[in-house]
């Protein structure tokens, strides 16, 4: 049992999905019907009935079709808010514009709507969408579903009211004389048993107590006033449900109206269908994700949407509204024990049951009822925990992306909304991009250096010389909101420095305009002969982008010539510190002979006539490129002098894999540790490169210095100051490593 839920992950069984469809059909139909009403109730006198009519076709085309082909285990698929907002919205735009339609010409029009999102929804779960529509911004997700909320209260409570139509809200609140006042009632009441249902019980959807408590009402006003209960030309009932002609009649029907249409009504349907395929495909995969975490399980987010999709079309195709996975009945379907695709499927088939045994009794649904419903669901979308961003200054940016959003929802129309909240989300990403640095750490190379470890002579060259190569680890987006900021920083350095180093390990992405740049800056360093370096080249980005063949279609990285780039950082900085010792002088040459023991860096400048006593006591060993010196676990007590090539110490991790912890080259020694203490090694030592060596044993070296203890001490020192700098030198670099 899940503590937080109350849900208990267990597998689906058929009495658990017969209960769960039955549960969700009764939250199901209300909503339902109370969205095809309000679709549809802008066309005029006489159209509420036919939206009622929608709004059921809707939910059992919908709660039939959508899970077998989405196969989301306990999903529920109905007419939804947005659905209902967007066509409601479409409607008032077409009959109060420039040039008002007609009913008959808007019907097509919110056909060929409906039919275009569907075949977009199936187009995005094709192509994969499923995944990016989820990364919409949420403040625009949420001031668009507030928007809707207050759409659907301004447009019911005239509704509520009883207002005559075409008066408007303001005109009607000014004017109570025009109230309906036994339809205000039933409202009301609605209303009143909805928002205290759930603390009486929660085995009865609210929406079900409250329509039925609005009918009753309704029908006890009939007993004071005897004209409430006459169901013909009553414009507080939704009135009969009636249809004309055979199934097939009626779709060949649809089907030729929606072959009629023109260009024109082609353009003009555009539009909506792309709003209002976004506003549904969000709504289905946010119940989806919400559904995963209460079950634990994972949903084919792409074949959800083919299969909603798919469920629009069959709904748009018996004259049905559409639909997305709704929050309210998935919700209810799992709580009574629904787990499985088959409690959709019974959902939709219980309505057509319920449509057909309690098709007379809908026709007495009091319009006033409905709007109390909706006026219900319209408070529970509006997000009121928003107004907390207000607190914070981080917060009020997204809080001016929800009001923008409202704003524009409620005084233009809801396509509109969804332009103004994208647009100013990718604004302030931009401007939050441009604000915070893309370079995480920016250090020369006399702060830092690779892993190759340095005579003492080297390492004061690269002291001396080493702010000529500077190393940048980036992070985030480099793109043209990016571009600026970072050539800004690194301006004086690119005048200055011969080499700069980029470590893109932590970068998301990279466009032309970042390319261009680094073109720039490689020209600049091309002039001191200077070189441009990247290393850490994502190959998996989260979009898929290999950034290094990118960058090679561009033309940025070539043979010979260009970007250049490493491996590894320590390999880059391990290129650069042989440039700059390189251009110093002091680098040894490939064809030098191997060192003798009085040019080893251990033991220059000691007596020569005791170095040759101790030539003895050396023993000299050829090691082939990749062959291994010692290995980890090794017991000895050797000290190796390198003469010529050289050695890489590698660090046995689990699995079979090693860390490199450093290069030893020409002139330097290693294993020390073993030759002070007589451990066990505690790393490999591989050659690099063909390398001659001397090995010296603690044992041989013991007995040599008993002659001559002054020699001893001198070495022993040595040793001790070389560990001391090597030390400390790493100090340097970890202490460059903080955060700053």
């Amino acid at each position: 049992m899940d503590a937080k839920t109350g849900t208990a992950d267990r597998p689906a069984s058929l009495s658990g999905d017969l209960w769960g469809g039955l549960a969700s059909m009764l939250v199901a139909l209300p909503a339902s019907i109370a969205y095809g009403v309000l679709a549809y109730s802008g066309l005029g006198k006489g159209y509420a009935a036919a939206g009622a009519l929608a709004g059921l076709l809707g939910a059992a085309a919908l709660g039939l079709v959508a899970p077998l082909v989405g196969r989301t285990r306990g999903l529920i698929s109905a007419p939804c808010a947005p659905a209902a907002a967007v066509l409601s919205g479409m409607v008032a735009s077409l009959v109060g514009g420039h040039a008002p339609l007609s009913a008959d010409e808007i019907l097509p029009l919110l056909a060929l709507t409906a039919l275009f999102s569907a075949f977009l929804q199936v187009l995005y779960g094709l192509l994969g969408g499923g995944r990016l529509i989820k990364y919409v911004p949420y403040p625009v997700v949420s001031g668009y579903l507030a928007g809707v909320g207050i759409l659907i209260a301004l447009g019911q409570a005239p509704k509520l009211l009883g207002l005559p139509a075409g008066a408007s809200l303001w005109e009607g609140l000014t004017t109570p004389e025009q109230w309906r006042w036994p339809g205000v009632v039933v409202g009301l009441v609605t209303i009143g048993v909805m928002a205290a249902a759930p603390r009486l019980t929660r085995k009865v959807p609210a929406a079900i107590l409250g329509l039925a408590a609005g009918m009753a009402t309704y029908l006890s006003l009939g007993w004071f006033v005897p004209g409430l209960l006459r169901l013909e030309g009553n414009p507080l009932l939704i009135g009969s449900i009636q249809t004309s002609g055979s199934f097939l009649d009626s779709l060949t029907g649809r089907i030729g109206s929606l072959l009629a249409v023109d260009l024109r009504t082609i353009e003009a349907a555009l539009v909506p269908a792309f709003t209002l395929s976004v506003l549904l495909s969000i709504d289905t995969l946010k119940t989806g994700v919400i559904l995963d975490t209460l079950t634990r399980q994972r949903h084919d987010s792409n074949q959800a949407l083919v299969g909603q999709g798919a469920a629009n079309l069959s709904s748009l195709l018996i004259g049905g509204m559409p639909g997305s996975g709704t929050l309210g009945p998935t919700l209810v379907n799992l709580a009574s024990g629904g787990r499985g695709s088959r409690a959709g499927v019974i959902e939709g088939g219980l309505v057509i049951l319920a449509t057909v045994a309690l098709g007379g009794l809908i026709a007495w649904v009091p319009i006033s009822a409905l709007a109390g419903i909706l006026l219900v669901v319209s408070w529970r979308m509006f997000d009121w925990h928003l107004f907390r961003l207000l607190r914070y200054p981080a917060g009020r940016q997204d809080f001016a992306v929800i009001a923008a959003v409202v704003l524009v929802a409620v005084l233009v129309d809801l396509i509109a909304a969804a332009g103004v909240g994208v647009g100013m989300a990718i604004l302030l990403f931009i401007r939050d991009q441009v604000h915070g640095s893309v370079i995480r750490h920016k250090r020369y190379l006399n702060e830092i250096s690779s892993k190759t470890r340095r005579l003492s002579a080297e390492r004061k060259l690269l002291r001396q010389h080493g702010d000529q190569g500077v190393c940048c680890e980036l992070q985030g987006n480099l793109f043209f909101g990016t571009a600026d900021q970072l050539l800004s920083h690194l301006e004086a350095d690119l005048r200055t420095r011969r080499f700069v180093l980029f470590d893109l390990r932590r970068v998301q992405s990279l466009d032309y305009t970042a390319a261009h740049l680094f073109e720039q800056m490689q020209a600049l360093l091309a002039e001191r002969d200077g070189r441009l370096l990247f290393s850490g080249m994502p190959s998996a980005l989260p979009h898929q982008q290999d950034l290094e063949r990118y960058l090679i279609e561009v033309g940025l990285v070539r043979d010979g010539a260009g970007v250049m780039i490493a491996e590894t950082m320590d390999s880059a900085l391990e290129w650069m510190e042989e440039q700059i010792l390189q251009a110093a002088g002091a680098l040894p040459k490939d064809d030098e002979q191997p060192l003798e023991l009085t040019e080893i860096d251990l033991f220059r400048g000691l007596d020569s006539t005791l170095l040759a006593r101790l030539a003895p006591c050396l023993r000299r060993l050829s090691v082939a490129a990749g062959e291994k010196v010692f290995s980890h676990g090794d017991r000895a007590d050797e000290i190796f002098l390198i003469r010529q090539g050289a050695v890489r110490i590698m660090l046995p991790l689990e699995r079979s894999r090693r860390h490199h912890l450093a290069t030893i080259g020409r002139g330097d020694f290693f294993g020390e540790l073993s030759f002070l203490d007589r451990g066990v090694r505690s790393a490999d030592v591989e050659a690099k490169t063909p390398t001659e060596l001397f090995a010296l044993s603690r044992t041989r070296f013991d007995e040599w210095i008993n002659a001559d203890s002054g020699f001893g001490v001198e070495v022993f020192s040595r040793l001790a100051l070389s560990i001391a700098e090597r030390l400390r030198h790493t100090d340097l670099e970890l202490g460059s490593l903080e955060e700053r």
